[in-house]
Formats: C-alpha cells, sequence, structure tokens
C-alpha cells in the first residue's frame, strides 16, 4: 500500500498508482534499475522528478524489489522531533562534546561537513552515516530530523529508528527542561 493516496498522486502526475504500475509493468520496469525506471518515468512521461522518484519506490515496494527502508546504498530511518529552544541551542547540542554525551551517551560521531545552523552529516561509531536538519519552527521552536542512512538490513535500521526516537526525546527533555 503506497504511503501517499491514490488522488494526491492523480492530482499531481495523471494518474493513480495501479496505472502506473500497469505501465511500468508493460515496460518491463521490473528488471530495470531505479535510476532507469525513474528516468523513464521522467523523460517519457513527464512526471516532475520528486514524483518519479516517489512512483518508482512505490513500484518497486509493491512488487518485492525494495523492502521497507530500504535505499539505494542500504536501509535508512529517519527520526523527527520539535524542541522547544532555540536552533543555535539545539545546534549546540550536537555539536558541544559535553552537552551532547549527556542525551547521547558515548555517541561517537565524526562531522564529515556542516552548513551552520542548518545540516550536519556525521559518521556514526555505530555504522552507517547521519544526515542531520535543523529547522527554525518559530516562537523559539526547533525542528530537527535525524536520518540515518547505509544501514546493512531492516532488522539494524529498525532499532535505529526507535533508537533515535529515544535518544531525540532524551534531547528535547534536557533542552526544555
Amino acid at each position: 500500500m503506497p504511503r501517499i493516496g491514490d488522488d494526491a498522486v492523480r492530482a499531481k502526475t495523471g494518474r493513480g498508482w495501479e496505472e502506473w504500475f500497469g505501465l511500468l509493468d508493460r515496460a518491463g520496469a521490473s528488471k530495470q534499475s531505479h535510476g532507469e525506471i525513474a528516468l523513464a518515468l521522467s523523460e517519457d512521461h513527464g512526471v516532475p522528478a520528486w514524483w518519479a522518484q516517489t512512483i518508482t519506490v512505490e513500484y518497486e515496494r509493491a512488487r518485492g524489489l525494495r523492502e521497507k527502508y530500504e535505499g539505494p546504498e542500504g536501509y535508512q530511518v529517519s527520526a523527527t522531533r520539535t524542541i522547544g529552544a532555540q536552533l543555535e541551542e539545539v545546534w549546540r547540542a550536537w555539536e558541544d562534546d559535553a552537552l551532547r554525551e549527556r542525551w547521547l551517551p558515548g555517541g561517537g560521531l565524526s562531522l564529515r561537513t556542516a552548513t551552520k545552523p542548518k545540516s550536519a552529516r556525521y559518521d556514526w561509531h555505530e555504522g552507517g552515516r547521519l544526515a542531520v536538519y535543523f529547522d527554525d519552527a518559530g516562537k523559539s521552536k526547533t525542528r530537527l530530523q535525524v536520518q540515518h542512512e547505509r544501514l546493512p538490513d531492516r532488522a539494524t535500521a529498525k532499532r535505529a529508528q526507535a533508537d533515535w526516537r529515544a535518544r531525540l526525546t532524551a534531547l528535547k527533555t534536557l533542552l526544555e527542561g
């Protein structure tokens, strides 16, 4: 069952899920790579890039070619929290080793790149990579999203998602308390 409703996909692309899936089946998409499918949707059918990716992922899931959480470079999950703290304070909670240890004990991060105070990418000591996004939500609130990528399997991805939800709740409690 696709994450986005049939009416929404039809409104944005001109076809519903079953129509797209039938068209892709007839085109032999089950034997094509993700990139080939998305490119054909975009070039041959005029589907905007984001929708081409979305249709491709949902097709792959529907036909058993991709599992939940599976991406092109392994498995990935995300967790999001809105925290009652200024953007700079939330950023500092990631940047300051001592402060980070209070909500992410033993969290071994190795910074790859950062665009302060919008995003940061890290290597994670337990495996995979993190993409962290910071967004000013107004009224002294910050929306924080952690995306954990390059995980080896679905079970690890499910555990990572639960762990990140708990860790972000601990961060929220620390900064709001």
